[in-house]
């Protein structure tokens, strides 16, 4: 039972990347026909449009969202790649307890990065 639903999460996580994942490539690939997220004339990387979007929340949430889902997807199905070699009980509890770190660290570090820029480019503008 706990497979399924882990598995569930793992499809779940994918459907996200895969929505977050279009609207970055709308947002980064598409602006001259979608020019809602980019406000300055110009390139979606020129600091003007960097700096618009950083400091609306709703992006801070996506990039929380889509580093969430992308590390649950990428370990979940690391793990699977693992167990298919059939290690022993103490290896299976090995490699969850390191993946299952490096995932919280990385979410960690990665959210305090999010927050960062947000709170700067809101204290600059």
């Amino acid at each position: 039972m706990r497979e399924q639903r882990l598995w569930t999460w793992h499809l779940g996580a994918g459907l996200v990347i895969l929505v977050l994942l279009g609207l970055h490539m709308t947002v980064m690939h598409l602006d001259q026909v979608v020019r809602v997220f980019n406000p300055a004339p110009g390139h979606p990387i020129d600091w003007a449009n960097v700096a618009a979007r950083t400091r609306m929340g709703f992006f801070l949430v996506s990039y929380v969202l889509l580093l969430a889902a992308a590390l649950f997807h990428g370990f979940y199905g690391l793990r699977t790649i693992l167990f298919e070699l059939n290690p022993g009980a103490g290896i299976k509890k090995t490699v969850n307890a390191l993946l299952l770190a490096a995932g919280v660290l990385l979410f960690a570090l990665g959210t305090w990065s999010a927050w960062a820029s947000f709170q700067l480019t809101r204290s600059v503008a």
